[in-house]
């Protein structure tokens, strides 16, 4: 059962899993669950799919209960008037603050404008190799992507040389083996952790916690994080 982190007359959202597709697709004909069936099935009528969020992604999605909410939820996320701020772990020791102000190629070939401000939650350095380093250095970070281009997150933090933990394929690929094999890891480290908008004359907040997998590696790196 999926777990809904907020529901009222016009929108529920939920806590998605890390590999979970939002909605069936050609591109992965072979999986058979999805989110958006999944909550249909466990609510017991439509909703509707008011963002992306990647399958390798965990953390808030938010669904329309209706065609009206969905269309003007959809014209704020266009106006960038929703705040978002996802929960990354990153190779090395990032910046404290900064902007990554880096245009993206869209699935047709388009230069988009994409921008994404960041600043750093906490920070290790623990004592295995990595590379041709003698310790392994990782930073927790919060991202706010001000544009919403397809895997923004992940092309911005590669761009700076902080790729993702796990991210296939912009991420280290020596580095996820590490994981891979020492950690048993196999989840890219990504969360949506935060949802702001107004709705009615009300500020909207919608929070979600990171799952199990994105928790034990927090503690497995020694970085520090308040629910």
């Amino acid at each position: 059962m999926l777990q809904i982190v907020y529901d009222n007359q016009d929108f529920v959202a939920i806590n998605k899993p890390h590999d979970l597709l939002v909605h069936r697709t050609s591109m992965a004909k072979d999986i058979q669950e999805c989110a958006l069936q999944m909550l249909r099935d466990q609510l017991g009528y439509p909703v509707h799919p008011t963002h992306r969020l990647d399958r390798k992604t965990g953390g808030i999605l938010l669904f329309g209960k209706s065609r009206r909410a969905l269309t003007l939820i959809s014209n704020q996320f266009q106006s960038h008037t929703v705040l978002k701020s996802y929960l990354a772990i990153v190779r090395g020791l990032t910046n404290n603050k900064g902007v990554i102000d880096y245009t993206l190629k869209n699935e047709s070939g388009k230069i988009q404008e994409a921008i994404t401000y960041y600043e750093a939650v906490s920070k290790t350095e623990l004592n295995f190799p990595s590379a041709r380093y003698v310790t392994s250095r990782y930073s927790l970070v919060r991202l706010f992507p001000y544009t919403g281009r397809m895997h923004q997150l992940r092309k911005h933090m590669a761009h700076i040389m902080h790729p993702i933990v796990a991210d296939r394929p912009y991420g280290c690929n020596k580095q996820n083996k590490i994981f891979k094999e020492k950690f048993n890891l196999m989840t890219m480290l990504l969360h949506a952790e935060t949802l702001i908008f107004v709705w009615k004359g009300e500020v909207i907040e919608i929070h979600a916690n990171p799952q199990a997998e994105f928790k034990r590696m927090l503690s497995v790196l020694k970085l520090s994080y308040d629910y």
